[in-house]
């Protein structure tokens, strides 16, 4: 009977094989939204500021940006730098830094900008008196403070041969963003991403633009965008017979982007506020053999984490946003059959948490995605999903906001039952299917508040969202 099951379902699998790929050409997508962004009706302030959302200037030190105590809505680019900050004791040296050009200034003059009349504006002049007990300081990465520094100074110690001493306390983005509003997109720099492989056979290219390349795939790559490749071998069911040993190929490919808005412009805290990250997606991925796996618990192997911390310029306030992101391949089957997946998957994703006065902290999850052709094939009775995704976190000044996992997966299925009696004859029946989709999840987190918004008790939930389609199926008798 075994041999007879075998017969009926190499067939019917290779069918289903011809049947998935034909079906290439038809785009399958899924998407939802958790919950847009509020819209929020305009405040009227007169004093409220536009301010641009840009990158960093790169190959300049960033200069901190000071709130000076008693002078609300006088965040100004400021002469100084964060020497060293000590996080146990929260004490940080200030000190002069170089001139270089002032941040905060977009190429493209925003066409909502308003003429620069507060201090708050980005072309505020360089803050030269000392810094005072009740000022805020924001800072990018410095010594000690490797998720850059937005802290509030409690006491002035006194000079050293370094700077000024001074003692610190944590603080929120409103007391430095005060009544002003921002909004933009700032892709991140593929060059600043640094990568840990996890298993050998892992490798990274990217591309960026001034036409920049790294990696072995970088020539290839769209500008902007950054790709991990892996052909590597994972564990084998321990029944398996060496010539079933399991492996995984294949690549990621992303062009993430930081999303920051803020509305201040109630004058009594954040009337809005966004975070979240988003950016396009592409996945060829090949898993092979008997892999090991355990009923009812999914098999998940890391096999690289990103991290990265753009420092993104809201008018003159340096924000550091931190990234990280661990790309793994799942597989989800019961041990017993031996498999020949591949799946070829495109699309975007949006996650993030969007904040409305009354209202308070709202997930936003999205995702679009498309299957491209798509082979299968299974050996024996059994069940197998695969998936290649990531696990991603955006936070600020080292602080996690959201998290979310991000999984395009591929699942088959194969049945097959035989029976014979005494007179010699024999039934065969067997059936086939394949499905193609996404998983997406996560969690909003209470450091969230840090934008200078109420504290929420615990994580909320982005909401589980699913999307499956059917690639091919299968049926057969005898």
């Amino acid at each position: 009977m075994r041999m007879l099951a075998r017969r009926l379902l190499l067939p019917g699998l290779t069918t289903l094989a011809l049947t998935a790929t034909g079906c290439s050409s038809t785009p399958h997508a899924g998407a939802a939204d958790a919950a847009a962004p509020a819209t929020l009706a305009p405040a009227g302030d007169a004093t409220s500021q536009q301010l641009d959302v840009a990158a960093a200037p790169q190959g300049t030190p960033t200069p901190a940006a000071v709130a000076r105590a008693g002078a609300k809505g006088r965040t100004e680019q400021s002469s100084f730098k964060v020497a060293s900050y000590d996080q146990a004791s929260g004490r940080a040296v200030i000190a002069k830094a170089p001139q270089g050009p002032a941040p905060g200034k977009s190429t493209t003059p925003s066409a909502s900008a308003k003429p620069s009349g507060s201090a708050s504006a980005s072309a505020s002049p360089p803050a030269d008196k000392p810094v005072a007990v009740g000022d805020v300081i924001a800072s990018a990465p410095a010594p000690g403070a490797p998720n850059g520094l937005l802290a509030k100074v409690t006491e002035v110690v006194g000079k050293t041969d370094r700077g000024t001493e001074v003692k610190t306390a944590s603080t929120t983005l409103a007391a430095v963003l005060n009544d002003d509003k921002a909004d933009g997109k700032v892709p991140v720099d593929p060059s600043s991403v640094t990568v840990e492989p996890l298993m050998k056979g892992v490798t990274f290219s990217w591309a960026k633009t001034g036409g920049v390349k790294f990696g072995p795939e970088g020539a290839k790559l769209p500008l902007g965008n950054l790709r991990l490749d892996v052909n590597a071998a994972v564990d084998t069911a321990p029944d398996a017979p060496a010539s079933a040993g399991a492996s995984v190929s294949g690549f990621v490919q992303l062009a993430p982007q930081v999303e920051f808005s803020y509305d201040g412009s109630g004058g009594s805290g954040p009337r809005g506020a966004f975070l979240g990250m988003s950016g396009d997606w592409s996945s060829q991925w090949k898993l092979q053999g008997r892999a090991a796996a355990s009923t009812g618990a999914p098999k998940r192997i890391p096999f690289a984490k990103l991290h990265s911390a753009p420092v993104i310029q809201v008018g003159p306030v340096p924000v550091v946003v931190n990234l990280d992101m661990t790309c793994y391949v799942q597989v989800e089957a019961d041990g017993r059959v031996t498999l020949d997946v591949q799946q070829d998957v495109k699309g975007d994703f949006k996650v993030g948490g969007t904040y409305a006065l009354g209202k308070g902290w709202t997930p936003v999850s999205r995702s679009n995605v498309k299957s491209t052709p798509v082979t299968a094939t299974v050996t024996a009775s059994g069940k197998v999903k695969g998936a290649l995704g990531a696990e991603a976190s955006v936070g600020l000044y080292g602080a996690v906001g959201v998290s979310a996992d991000f999984a395009p997966y591929l699942r088959g299925e194969a049945d097959a039952k035989a029976s014979a009696s005494s007179d010699g004859k024999t039934s065969l029946s067997g059936s086939w299917a394949l499905y193609g989709g996404f998983d997406l999840s996560g969690n909003l987190h209470l450091q969230l508040s840090l934008f200078g918004t109420p504290l929420f008790e615990r994580k909320i939930p982005l909401g589980a969202l699913n999307r499956e389609w059917a690639l091919a199926s299968g049926h057969a008798e005898r």
